[in-house]
């Protein structure tokens, strides 16, 4: 089982809301996911409230082989940075 950790699209039509997961490779982009990991709201005004991620849990996830998209991949470098 190839494990990514991808975004999931939520929210109403032209006002998008993401979370981001750990999902099987094979699974659906709105499906089945394995765990919930954070959120990504692209409307939001300030850094603080656009990521709100579990990042001890992103951590294991990656540790045990999970491969993020480069969308996730570059909002772990700007929290990672943001810190």
């Amino acid at each position: 089982m190839a494990v990514s950790i991808r975004l999931t699209r939520k929210g109403a039509k032209k006002r998008p809301f993401y979370r981001i997961v750990a999902a099987d490779s094979r699974f659906a982009r709105d499906g089945r996911f394995l765990e919930m990991l954070g959120t990504y709201d692209p409307r939001s005004e300030t850094d603080e409230a656009k990521y709100n991620l579990k990042m001890d849990r992103i951590n294991d996830w990656l540790s045990k082989g999970a491969q993020p998209s480069d969308t996730v991949n570059s909002i772990i470098k700007r929290v990672k940075k943001a810190e």
